[in-house]
Formats: structure tokens, C-alpha cells, sequence
């Protein structure tokens, strides 16, 4: 057939070729697979975004109950709980959609596992545009943002422009012409498509409530703890010792506030505070090792509760004298060199013998052994001294995972010009007492949403490496307002095992 001259039509016609095109075809595995990354990386963000927005409601809680925050806390509270409420709403408007589209595309309730047609092109069509969903949509949206900036109008005012939700018809439909807020979004989308669609403004309304809820809060203020007393704070790493073996002491200062006591656990037992606020424990040991377990519930400067859970464990000497003790942890870790100092009390080191039924264990130097553990769980290290025979227990763990970080955050606010400023994703393993144990990060989704990505999210999945350079265009249109979400996060550490590490998320202002 000959070409219309006029553009539009020119325009039109073309669409409408490779749209016939994409039918025959089925839409492609690749398109599909791709709109389910884009899919799942929405919902994982919007579960981070909940979660932030759920401890804020905590916090909200127990300010009401402080004497300090009370009476700010009982103006604002109520504007958050109406935020939450609006939001739950909406919500719940989009999760319907979403359902009645599945359905129409073949999907059963009762048998979720038989799955629908996700490259179906007709169904969203026909609920969105025809039956006119899509335009009752666009107006909860739309309504619900004005309402959410009128719940207070001095925020509301300060924060209308870093709202993520917008309503408006995308750039590429404003090209091509008399072009509605439906059809640009749901006009012969694939199902998957446009279940991807409507979890983006899922995703834009949780993080707008957040955004609110958050600002609510920080009307508040913050709560001072003044600390009044102090404490000398003296610790020893061990009460069993040999000649030759290093006594470590460590020495402080602790401050704590009268009026914010801890409540202290020690071996399953409240115990009673001195008048230095410091909690003293007396027991009898057995004939085994064992492990003291202590739990402290205070409250931080925030007048926050807070819990810390700690463990003593102690070495019980042998009738032979022999002993076994971990150099640096008193566990055994797969993929390390665990470092052990064996003794056999009063026996030379010529007539001692160590073996282990765990891995394997090499003696390096008098009384110093390597362990390398095969697999969890436990481990019995055998020492014969002079004929006689003494076992100990050793836990075996695999190195925790590490923290996946960008910069100095493991996620949350971060100012646009910082988190455009980071060279790359990295694994850190925090708090670990082995030194020189890293990870390095293989491979990521990157992800991002919100202010410079209204038209279509940014998604760039399974990258290489750890450095943000395959991303620089995605980037670059980073703003005040932007979401950003790294995703499907691996890592290899010791041994080349690879660890898959949770989502983080960053909202940038």
C-alpha cells in the first residue's frame, strides 16, 4: 500500500506495522523477561519503601507515650495516620486492577500455579481504555495526591515538587498527538506490560506516603537523653590461662542517664543494678564448657526502646590440663584458616598430638595449629598428651554475609549529588573478627524510578563487575526525587562461594 504524506498518519502507520509485527511474533521471551525484571524490582522496592514507612509509624507510638514529644506527637500522628489511610485505598484500587487484568488474560485464583497469558495484547486494552478503567485510574491518582498534599498545606506546599506521583500524559505521547493518558500507558501493551505499569504507580504511592509520613515525623523533634553518671567499665578476655598466652584487659569509661536505666538478663534471671547502674552476676561452673547469655533492654537518647543481646562463653579446664583455644574466634569457620593454640598442660609439646573429624588440622609451629572445617555444624578437636586423651567442641559456621553498601550507606536518604558521585556498588563484612576476609561484588540490577524517570523506569539488569560506570547514563538523570534500587545483588568471598545479598534501596533529595 502507498504511504500517507501527512506525518502523523506516516507515524501512526508505522506503529501500527511493527505492532502487527510484535503479534506474529507473539512478543518475544526477551520483552516478556524484561518487563518481569522491571515488575520484580518494583515490588521489592515498595516493600523497602512500606517497611521505612511502618517504622516510622512505630516511632509516631512511642513518642505519644514520652512526656517530651507528647504533645507534638498528638498533632502530627493524626496527619500520618491519614496519609496511611489514603494510601491504603489507592492501594487497594490498584491491586483490584490488577487482578481483574490476570483474570481477563486466563488467570485462575483457586490454581495460581497454572499461570495466564502475559503477552496477551487485547486485555488491557479493552479494561483500561474501553471499559474505562484507565481514566477512573488517572483520576484516584490524581485525587489522591491533592489529598495527600492537603492533609497539611504548609507541607504540602514545601513538597509538591519532590512527590513522585505524576499523573500527567509521558513525552512520547505528547509527540504523538491528540494521545490520552490511557493509551499512552496501556494502549496494546503486552498483560505483563501493563501489570508493570500499574506496579510503577504502586511503587510512586508508597514512596509519595513515605515521603510525607517521613516529613510528619521529623516535626516532632527529637528527644535528649543527658547522660549523669558514670561508671568505670574493666573486662578480661579470659580467666584460663598458660604460660606464654597474652593477657588482654580493656578499660573504659561508661555514661548513662539515672532516670534511663537498663534492664539486664543474665543467664535466663533478671539482675538487680548497683548504684553504678552496672549488673553483677555469680555462678559455679560444671565440668563442661558453656555459654552465658545476656540481654540489656535500654533506652537510646532518642528515648527509643532498644535490645542487645550478648553471650559469655567459657573454657572448663581438663583433668590432664590440656586445652584447646581459638586465637581469634571461638568458632571454627569454613574457608578460613582458623588459628588454634594447642597446650597439654604440664606436657612438653613433643609428647602432644592434635587431629580433628571436621576438615583438616596442620600444625605450623609448637602448639600452633591451622583448622579448615569441610561443613557446619560441629567439630571435635582431639588432643593426646602423654597417652591421654582430652576432646573439645568447636561450632562451625560459614562466613556471614556481607553488607552491600554504596558509600558509606547501606541505603535510605542520601543527598542526588553524593549518590551520583559513587564509583560503584561494594560488599562490606562488618564486624567480623577475622581480618582481611573480603567479598567482591560480580554482578547487580540497577534500577531506578520516580523524578527523571516519570515516563518509563531505568533498568539496566545483570551488570558486571561492581562499578556504577555501565550506569552513568541512568545516572545522570538521578535527581532530588529519584528512587533508586540495587538489586540481585552476588558477591564471591572465601572458599569462591557466591552469596546472592539483599536489595537496597536509596531515596535521593
Amino acid at each position: 500500500m502507498a504511504l500517507p504524506k501527512e506525518p502523523r498518519q506516516k507515524m501512526i502507520n508505522l506503529m501500527y506495522l511493527v505492532l502487527t509485527a510484535l503479534l506474529a511474533l507473539n512478543v518475544s521471551a526477551e520483552i516478556i523477561n524484561a518487563f518481569k525484571v522491571v515488575d520484580s524490582s518494583l515490588n521489592s522496592t515498595s516493600k523497602v519503601v512500606n517497611a521505612s514507612t511502618e517504622t516510622i509509624m512505630a516511632s509516631f507510638k512511642e513518642k505519644l507515650n514520652d512526656p517530651t514529644t507528647k504533645e507534638k506527637a498528638a498533632i502530627w500522628q493524626p496527619k500520618a495516620d491519614e496519609a496511611v489511610r489514603l494510601t491504603k485505598e489507592i492501594i487497594t484500587l490498584i491491586q483490584d486492577l490488577k487482578l481483574k487484568i490476570k483474570v481477563a488474560a486466563g488467570f485462575d485464583p483457586t490454581n495460581p500455579e497454572k499461570g495466564f497469558k502475559e503477552d496477551n495484547v487485547d486485555v488491557a486494552t479493552r479494561i483500561m481504555d474501553k471499559e474505562g478503567k484507565g481514566p477512573m485510574l488517572r483520576a484516584a491518582l490524581e485525587k489522591y495526591k491533592n489529598a495527600l498534599l492537603a492533609i497539611d498545606p504548609e507541607v504540602g506546599k514545601q513538597m509538591v515538587n519532590t512527590i513522585p506521583l505524576d499523573v500527567s500524559i509521558p513525552n512520547l505521547g505528547k509527540k504523538m498527538g491528540n494521545v490520552t493518558w490511557t493509551y499512552a500507558y496501556f494502549h496494546m501493551t503486552p498483560t505483563v506490560a501493563a501489570l508493570t505499569m500499574l506496579s510503577k504507580f504502586e511503587n510512586d504511592v508508597k514512596t509519595s506516603e513515605n515521603k510525607i509520613v517521613n516529613e510528619f515525623h521529623n516535626r516532632v523533634g527529637q528527644v535528649v537523653v543527658r547522660f549523669d553518671s558514670f561508671s568505670p567499665i574493666v573486662g578480661a578476655n579470659s580467666t584460663y590461662l598458660f604460660p606464654g598466652q597474652e593477657l588482654q584487659i580493656t578499660a573504659g569509661i561508661g555514661a548513662f542517664s539515672k532516670n534511663a536505666l537498663p534492664q539486664i538478663t543474665i543467664g535466663g534471671r533478671s539482675v538487680p543494678l548497683d548504684e553504678n547502674g552496672v549488673a553483677l552476676y555469680k555462678t559455679v561452673v560444671g565440668n563442661s564448657n558453656g555459654t552465658v547469655p545476656i540481654v540489656i533492654r535500654y533506652k537510646d537518647q532518642d528515648g527509643k526502646d532498644q535490645v542487645s543481646e550478648q553471650k559469655i562463653e567459657y573454657t572448663v579446664g581438663t583433668p590432664t590440663g590440656a586445652f584447646v583455644s581459638a586465637e581469634k574466634v571461638k568458632v571454627l569457620y569454613i574457608g578460613l584458616d582458623n588459628e588454634l593454640a594447642v597446650t597439654g598442660g604440664n606436657v612438653g609439646d613433643e609428647k602432644v598430638s592434635a587431629s580433628i573429624n571436621n576438615g583438616t588440622l596442620q600444625k605450623v609451629g609448637p602448639g600452633k595449629y591451622l583448622s579448615r572445617p569441610s561443613s557446619p555444624g560441629t567439630a571435635v578437636v582431639t588432643v593426646t598428651a602423654d597417652g591421654k586423651t582430652s576432646q573439645f567442641n568447636f561450632r562451625v559456621k560459614t562466613v556471614p554475609d556481607p553488607t552491600p553498601m554504596v558509600g558509606a550507606s547501606t541505603g535510605g536518604r542520601m543527598p542526588a549529588n553524593v549518590f551520583k558521585a559513587q564509583q560503584g556498588i561494594r560488599a562490606d563484612l562488618k564486624d567480623f573478627v577475622f581480618e582481611g576476609v573480603t567479598f567482591s561484588v560480580v554482578s547487580y540490577t540497577f534500577y531506578a524510578t520516580g523524578a527523571g524517570f516519570q515516563e518509563s523506569p531505568g533498568v539496566r539488569p545483570g551488570i558486571g563487575g561492581n562499578s556504577f560506570a555501565p550506569v552513568q547514563d541512568l545516572l545522570n538523570r538521578c535527581r532530588p526525587g529519584t528512587t533508586v534500587v540495587l538489586d540481585e545483588i552476588k558477591a564471591v568471598g572465601p572458599g569462591g562461594n557466591t552469596r546472592k545479598l539483599p536489595t537496597i534501596a536509596f531515596n535521593l533529595y
